[in-house]
């Protein structure tokens, strides 16, 4: 090749100016040929070294490595729960057919109040219900029922004391004597059908009647999901909280979970922990056994995506609904900024590999591989399987822990209950919240909402004046009433009184204890002035605080002691009902407990010299 074309050091060829050289600049700009701007606002790249560099410059390639997941194969081992255990009583096999919610919470509906006609409204429906089941065969056996003593009475005497629940309140005993030989106790033909009573006897419909018996009472025990044994239930009145648990075969033994504290109406994973120390709940029942298996799955992984996450793609615009980079946290508000830092950075490395699991299921991830675009094949590992005290390995979701001070290795097991998004609760039946009075050292228990005889809810205040007011009426007034001249200037007070609806509970020591203590209910006597008989007890309305006041042998009712804390609580107990599968609807009646609002004083004193007022002449 001739030299005349190579140039040794362009530089310095350059420099001395050895060669003649033509400069030339061509102007480029852009002329629309159309109307149509859409294809000229796309910015569309085809160069695609053009994009390698803008990646190269802003440092995606220092990554450890760019490969996506293309496949996983996955294989996952089951069980199913089979036993339930509400408190300490025996255990029995786990109902899938009801929801969980209402297996823990049912409780039985008061239809008797000191031996007395309770829950009216609900024993008229009842009966309503029974007279029109009649009525489509048999026609109406309304006086039959009547006349057979399965109807609702009504006080006799206004001034009879036994009936002073329902007689010191006028709406309540308005509604017992519009329907008293009226309408139909459902109730009592319920109860006579389950204790094997013939119910039609002296009918000319007997058989019909008689026929028409067990579909009553199966209609009445599906409306209200009631405990089989009322003292059989989930509820700890020690506790004022539901504590129950569950178990499921695994490879040979029992996983037991155990939920101790259970009030909030919301029962989920998070309720429960795992008892490895029980080995079985112990049940009279046969209970299935063959429910544990494993499937294998080849499925393909997706790219996790939530509202506001970055768009993956380069160069395209995200859209502002969820506008991450809008929050603004403190320098403590450590949760905000790691999940700013995951949304924003990490959100495009997690993939969803999806899988189906049924409601009652524990599930297990036993083995995971992944192969990648370059055709490598990964075993995962699970995370969270270290120690208690391994806190670097044990960032986990949805894991129960283990109850014991040992140290355990994590449990990773997926636990899916059978329960229901959505429970409609009704308004308070009864409720009532429990305050420290340090003044007076004790709890108090203030009613708040009760359930009147007929089934109407009412202010446990004027409730309570209204029934003293009836006591009061009673007493007859004194025939010769004091002069004034008679009447000292002061008179000395043994001790002052509370409204009715505040019951009290006072600290004992446990038994064989001389440190510990708990809450004892205790009741104020009804002192009413002129009354010649004793001071009688005030007992409570609510149901919740009659522990043991209505069984036949009355019995102490005891609170722990810390489950009163300062802030006091809120309890109550209301109507709660739901759907299931096939849209089958649960009735129950459940309890709920909250926080209350702090301390109280009753005013409670004792040995107290006051003055007498006197009129002014």
């Amino acid at each position: 090749m001739s030299s005349r074309f190579v140039i040794d050091n362009m530089q310095t060829a350059l420099n001395d100016r050895s060669f003649h050289t033509i400069t030339m600049w061509n102007r480029l700009e852009g002329r629309p040929r159309k109307e149509d701007f859409d294809r000229a606002l796309k910015a569309e790249i085809r160069d695609a070294l053009w994009m390698l560099s803008k990646q190269w410059q802003i440092g995606e390639f220092m990554g450890d490595d760019a490969g996506s997941p293309v496949g996983a194969k996955i294989q996952i081992a089951t069980t199913r729960l089979n036993k339930y255990r509400a408190a300490n009583h025996p255990a029995r096999p786990f109902n899938n057919d009801v929801p969980l919610e209402a297996i823990v919470e049912q409780r039985p509906v008061p239809y008797e109040f000191e031996d007395e006609i309770f829950s009216l409204d609900i024993r008229l429906m009842m009966g309503r219900h029974w007279i029109k089941m009649l009525k489509k065969t048999l026609g109406d056996q309304t006086t039959f029922f009547i006349q057979n003593n399965y109807t609702i009475t009504a006080p006799a005497d206004p001034d009879e004391k036994k009936d002073a629940f329902i007689l010191a309140h006028p709406e309540a005993w308005q509604k017992f004597a519009a329907v008293a030989g009226r309408q139909v106790d459902g109730y009592k033909i319920y109860k006579d059908i389950d204790g094997g009573i013939n119910i039609g006897s002296g009918s000319p419909d007997e058989a019909g009647i008689n026929a028409l018996a067990p579909a009553f009472k199966k209609w009445v025990e599906e409306f209200f999901l009631e405990p089989e044994k009322p003292d059989e239930n989930a509820w700890l009145p020690s506790r004022l909280e539901y504590q129950f648990a569950c178990s499921a075969p695994k490879k040979g033994r029992e996983k037991v979970y155990e939920a101790e504290e259970y009030y909030s109406g919301r029962l989920d994973w998070f309720n429960f922990s795992i008892n490895d120390k029980i080995e079985e709940l112990e049940v009279t029942e046969p209970v299935a056994t063959d429910l544990e298996g494993a499937t294998v799955s080849s499925l393909i992984p997706t790219n996790i995506d939530f509202g506001g996450m970055p768009n993956t793609r380069w160069w395209t615009f995200e859209e502002r609904k969820t506008y991450v980079g809008d929050i603004k946290p403190n320098t403590i508000d450590i949760g905000k900024l790691l999940f700013t830092e995951f949304a924003l950075i990490y959100a495009n490395d997690w993939f969803l590999i999806p899988h189906t699991v049924q409601a009652g299921t524990i599930s297990n991830v036993e083995g995971l591989v992944v192969a990648n675009v370059f055709g490598e094949r990964i075993w995962v590992e699970p995370t969270g399987t270290g120690k208690d005290d391994e806190w670097e390995d044990r960032w986990t979701m949805f894991t129960i822990d283990k109850k014991g001070k040992d140290l355990k290795e994590a449990d990773s097991s997926l636990l899916m209950l059978p329960t229901v998004p959505k429970i409609q609760e009704g308004p308070a039946m009864e409720r009532f919240i429990m305050v420290r009075d340090e003044i007076a050292n004790m709890v108090w228990g203030i009613e708040i909402d009760i359930t009147l005889p007929s089934g109407k809810r009412d202010k446990a205040a004027e409730a309570a004046r209204e029934l003293l007011t009836f006591y009061r009426r009673l007493i007859p007034a004194p025939s010769q009433p004091q002069s004034e001249d008679e009447i000292a200037d002061i008179r000395y007070q043994i001790m002052n009184s509370v409204p009715e609806n505040w019951i009290p509970f006072i600290p004992v020591h446990k038994d064989n204890d001389k440190r510990e203590i708990q809450l004892q209910r205790a009741s104020m006597p009804r002192i009413i002035e002129g009354d010649p008989d004793d001071p009688q007890r005030i007992r409570p309305r609510t149901v919740l605080l009659r522990e043991g006041l209505d069984k036949d042998s009355k019995t102490a009712y005891y609170i722990h002691e810390e489950e009163v804390p300062r802030a006091g609580i809120s309890v109550s107990q209301s109507f709660q009902r739901t759907r299931w599968y096939g849209g089958k609807v649960f009735n129950w009646l459940g309890a709920r407990k909250k926080t209350g609002r702090g301390e109280g004083s009753s005013g409670l004193a004792f040995d107290q010299i006051l003055p007498v007022k006197k009129t002014r002449k």
